[in-house]
């Protein structure tokens, strides 16, 4: 049974005739150079705009029983039909080759057609292996683009990918080619139920994935993103941030140890500056510059985003800054500060709170939180200069920190009833 192209195919393939300037298949027979017998190999000799590539079809015939001006074999004995079958059928499959690049945007030679017939045609895409290539050069490019961070986050894609494939497909890798929905949905399905990830981490974990998967679709590998009808929507989140009463708790608390002491000063610093945890551990003394108010400003480039934070250091932020312009570590690396690594920093808030008598989940992003809303927004700072301060891109990021507090809302509300007071 030949291959049969439908409608849409034969047109395409119409459309594709009247552009090319010669595409030709040929049958012929040539003789073996090892043997003298009467039986040649069958060829089939593709050409297209004047190149050539001749495919043995691997097939046998005599001389005597073939037509060199048709290309193909004479008479109507059993074995003359089953040859000419053949030939037609393969024909067919050159055509349908010659299909499949043009749908793919690839260039057609007589040498992608040959390599597509005899299967020699582009590697085999393994989407594991794709990730590996990606991590390899994330991993080329921290400090230039990238964070650890980011590295870490794809490595852990990558794992997570490989134990789905085989949980769901028994095997060590996956064909690219054979992406599709169902794919995608199985995947969010295994994260949420097998490694119990919530919403807003399985909606990561298949963007990233997803960033991979769309570079096939640009690069031609696969046709269509088979992540594209997957809908996820992202939960909101509750952005916690230390009142005023609880900021100066801590301030105020003085520790036994110097380890509890230093936290809680990079913590304060935070809280007054809005740095996050890893630009904090960036920041050298070369960061401080005097502004155009002629008093310290930090202008540092943000690691996450890579976009500018330039703010003026509050008085109190620039006390604890100096408290430490003598301590052995900070000398030594330049640092402003003896950043420890963010897991400490975080179990060591979690003493400051229970010391404290402060209920929250104190972590050291909840200072960031705290300078956008207790520091900041809640003593009449517009939003816009927050965001600038924050290093946002857009307001829309801001907006996830700028959580009003009640006593903020209160006090506006009662300048409101003193202004319409006095105009009744």
């Amino acid at each position: 049974m030949g291959y049969k192209l439908d409608l849409s195919s034969l047109l395409t393939l119409i459309h594709y005739k009247m552009l090319e300037k010669s595409f030709g298949l040929f049958y012929f027979l040539k003789q073996p150079k090892t043997s003298k017998r009467p039986n040649h190999y069958v060829y089939l000799r593709i050409t297209v705009n004047g190149v050539c590539r001749d495919i043995s079809i691997k097939r046998h015939w005599s001389t005597s029983r073939w037509d060199q001006s048709t290309g193909r074999a004479v008479g109507t004995k059993l074995d003359a039909k089953n040859l000419n079958a053949y030939i037609e059928t393969l024909s067919a499959k050159v055509y349908q080759a010659k299909l499949s690049l043009i749908e793919n945007d690839k260039q057609i030679t007589a040498e992608s057609l040959k390599n597509t017939i005899t299967g020699q045609g582009d590697e085999t895409k393994m989407l594991l292996q794709l990730i590996v290539k990606h991590n390899i050069k994330i991993e080329a490019l921290i400090g230039n683009g990238y964070s650890l961070a980011t590295l870490k986050r794809y490595r852990t894609i990558h794992q997570h990918t490989k134990n789905f494939i085989k949980w769901k497909y028994g095997t060590d890798d996956y064909n690219i080619s054979d992406l599709n929905y169902e794919f995608a949905t199985e995947y969010v399905f295994w994260l949420r139920a097998f490694k119990n990830c919530a919403n807003n981490s399985v909606i990561k974990y298949v963007s990233s994935l997803k960033k991979i998967v769309m570079e096939c679709v640009r690069k031609g590998w696969i046709k269509s993103d088979p992540f594209i009808e997957l809908r996820l929507i992202k939960d909101d989140i509750v952005r916690v941030a230390i009142t005023k009463d609880e900021l100066n708790k801590i301030t105020n608390k003085t520790f036994i140890t110097d380890r509890l002491n230093n936290v809680k000063d990079i913590f304060l610093f935070s809280c007054y500056t809005g740095l996050a945890y890893v630009d904090i551990s960036n920041l050298r003394r070369s960061h401080i510059v005097n502004g155009i108010d002629d008093i310290p400003w930090i202008n540092i480039q943000r690691q996450k985003t890579g976009t500018p934070s330039r703010l003026p250091l509050l008085p109190v932020a620039f006390e604890i800054m100096n408290k430490y312009k003598d301590h052995p570590k900070c000398i030594n690396e330049s640092c402003v500060f003896p950043v420890l690594t963010n897991q400490k920093m975080n179990a060591y808030l979690k003493e400051i709170a229970d010391i404290c008598g402060i209920t929250t989940n104190l972590t050291f992003h909840i200072a960031r939180h705290t300078f956008a809303t207790t520091i900041t927004l809640n003593n009449g700072v517009p939003i816009e200069t927050v965001s600038k301060m924050l290093g946002h891109k857009s307001l829309l990021q801001t907006q996830h920190y700028a959580k009003i507090l009640d006593n903020k809302v209160s006090e506006d509300m009662l300048n409101l009833r003193k202004k319409l007071g006095l105009l009744l």
